[in-house]
């Protein structure tokens, strides 16, 4: 099944420029996979989190191709941003940073350019979380343009993504054609060590992700738009 997601964000500059669209692999989940951390995805708003973003009414020609599918109904409201934290990480933000998992220091070349890992204000820019069973931490590479996770933690999920929310992870820019790329896990969510704090044998987290070219028969189509 193809369908269309509108993604309403500006926060992941530069992985993701404004009008992008990209594909979303949905099958992963369904043989038992869950995101990993530097996995970009797709999921639905947790708790109100585009609340006050405006929704533009349809015109017939969208309605119709809502109706068949290929487009989400003008009610739907979706996001995009990185994981950053899974089940059992501690992830924590001091000053402007580093971001730090699990004790760990990330470097985080995909960050905007001119953005901080980490934001200094009292609106949830400083934190240390621990990610229950069920659920991600997640945040925008545009950091200080990316009401993300950091910023909803008096919501009902205390700033985590639900894994039941999650549609998929974004696996190829595939719009416009100038754009096409892939969207790999960066080499820093690799670095020795990161998982020590859980216990973790090194490459079990892993695994969710590795799934083959064949798998991605069924994809979802996002179209990456600003908010």
């Amino acid at each position: 099944m193809v369908q269309a997601f509108s993604i309403p964000s500006e926060s992941m500059q530069n992985a993701l420029q404004k009008g992008d669209r990209v594909l979303v692999d949905k099958l992963t989940p369904w043989f038992g996979g869950e995101p990993e951390r530097g996995e970009v995805i797709v999921f639905h708003d947790p708790d109100g989190w585009l609340a006050n973003e405006p929704v533009t009414e349809p015109n017939s020609v969208q309605r119709f191709l809502s109706f068949i599918g290929l487009m989400p109904s003008s009610e739907e409201k979706d996001l995009i941003k990185r994981v950053i934290g899974v089940p059992g990480d501690t992830v924590e933000c001091n000053g402007t940073g580093p971001l730090k998992v699990n004790g760990k220091a990330l470097d985080e070349p995909y960050v905007f350019p001119g953005n901080t890992p980490c934001s200094p204000d009292e609106g949830g820019g400083t934190f240390k979380v621990k990610v229950p069973d069920g659920k991600f931490w997640v945040m925008g590479d545009h950091r200080q343009s990316s009401l993300d996770s950091r910023y909803h933690q008096n919501d009902k999920n205390a700033g985590m993504v639900p894994a039941d929310e999650v549609v998929g992870r974004a696996i190829v820019v595939a719009w416009p054609p100038t754009r096409w790329s892939t969207l790999p896990v960066p080499e820093t969510f690799d670095q020795p060590g990161l998982n020590a704090a859980l216990g973790a044998t090194p490459g079990v987290l892993g695994l969710a992700g590795a799934v083959p070219l064949v798998l991605w028969r069924r994809r979802v189509t996002a179209r990456w738009t600003d908010g």
